[in-house]
């Protein structure tokens, strides 16, 4: 239950809860910002746990990326209006970096490769360019790369998620892929990712899924399983069947809302407050209002508002039209609490190409907010609108995260951009 009073004041309102709006919180609790963040988390939930920084470029000519700084650099010249383009390497590797060694001491281990992206498998057997991947995951692309026999594991009742699929769609890439289904322990019926993934921090249970593959091992060197492998105890979760089954085991991604997401975001709800952040989750910006001296007014609440917050500054990371930052009609694509103005085709019969999968994505795609260096929002002049105003994630302009296989790694650096530029500001 919250426990703030009906007016609260901070020095810094962070809109937003997706990954851009979590990261938004943790470099400003290690700033030492008087900060409230309002959002529903129900976004980061939507997380496929994997960090993308830069997995195809040019999209045009569908190129994945061995090495995602080269891309960023490329990137960053091609396009000098592309959010990458107001940060420097050294910039967006710390901003990674500080996300990661949070994640770490919160007992959710990321790998990297330091330098290079990696492959891993989606649950449609498809193979998916990224940067960083879960602890859990991290046999998966060396399984891959060295073509090794290797056990897939689906369980009857789990929709969405399908072993044989991706053996029949990965059969000539990796023809050692052997698919099983076999049951969950203690259960019947439909299953769900994040019930098995709660049952599995429990020993017993794991116990009993040793139990229940060991039989299927035959002669494979490593086992792959939907992403399920516990919700805080992973890598325990992890060490514990390949211990168990004698090979090393990893995760797959599954379909959204997922295991990895809802992972993150119990770390984020846990963690932040204890950081000194002010949480009004599952609350919503009902209005927003500048007053006389420069600070921002917020009506906040769900269906009705129940709290008004005065912000010295703010930074909004609330999204694209999933995360409600925009909304589109037949009039034109408008961002939802402060009216910025929005980069946009002129005409809403250019916002798509006629071919549904146009190489280069769909103009609206690209659409967003735009800001300058400081990650204020400006206007179609380029001139500042607000100087405690600030934005950055995917609801930022010039960008197409999708088809760049950047989600994480803009949402990432940009809020750290927008942090470090609020910090000067209220200093």
């Amino acid at each position: 239950m919250n426990t703030y009073n009906k007016e609260t004041t901070c020095d810094l309102m962070i809109i937003g809860t997706g990954m851009a709006g979590m990261a938004a919180a943790l470099f400003a609790a290690q700033q030492g910002i008087d900060t409230v963040q309002v959002g529903l988390t129900g976004e980061i939930a939507f997380a496929s746990g994997l960090m993308d920084l830069l997995g195809v470029y040019p999209v045009a000519q569908g190129k994945v990326l061995d090495d995602p700084w080269q891309g960023i650099t490329r990137l960053c010249r091609d396009e000098p209006l592309h959010p990458y383009a107001l940060l420097d390497i050294a910039s967006i590797r710390e901003s990674l970096d500080i996300v990661l060694a949070f994640l770490l001491t919160s007992g959710y281990p990321h790998f990297t490769l330091s330098q290079r992206n990696m492959e891993v498998l989606t649950p449609a057997g498809t193979l998916k360019s990224t940067y960083a991947v879960p602890y859990t995951m991290r046999h998966g692309p060396s399984a891959l790369a060295d073509r090794s026999s290797c056990l897939l594991v689906d369980f009857d009742g789990l929709k969405g998620y399908s072993a044989r699929q991706i053996a029949l769609s990965l059969a000539d890439r990796w023809p050692e892929l052997h698919p099983v289904r076999i049951g969950f322990p203690d259960a019947k019926g439909e299953l769900y990712t994040e019930h098995m993934a709660r049952a599995l921090d429990v020993a017993d249970i794991r116990e009993k899924l040793v139990a229940a593959i060991r039989p299927h091992i035959g002669t494979a060197e490593v086992v792959g399983l939907p992403a399920v492998l516990g919700m805080y105890r992973t890598v325990r979760v992890m060490e514990d069947l390949q211990q168990g089954l004698g090979v090393p085991v990893f995760e797959i991604p599954t379909m959204l809302p997922a295991v990895t997401g809802l992972r993150l975001r119990e770390i984020f709800e846990q963690r932040l407050p204890a950081m000194g952040i002010r949480p009004f989750f599952q609350q919503r910006v009902m209005g927003a209002q500048r007053l006389a001296d420069g600070r921002w007014r917020f009506d906040v609440g769900r269906a009705d508002i129940d709290f008004r917050i005065t912000a010295r500054s703010a930074i909004m990371c609330s999204g694209r039209f999933f995360g409600k930052g925009l909304h589109a009609d037949r009039h034109g694509i408008r961002e939802t609490i402060f009216d910025l103005p929005v980069v946009q085709p002129k005409d809403r019969a250019a916002w798509h190409h006629k071919d549904l999968l146009h190489r280069e994505g769909h103009p609206i795609n690209r659409a967003g907010v735009a800001v300058d260096d400081q990650f204020h929002p400006v206007d179609a002049n380029g001139q500042m609108l607000y100087p405690s105003l600030f934005a950055a994630g995917s609801i930022l302009a010039h960008q197409d995260w999708k088809r760049q296989k950047c989600g994480s790694g803009l949402a990432i650096a940009t809020a750290y951009g927008a942090v470090r530029a609020c910090a000067r500001m209220l200093d």
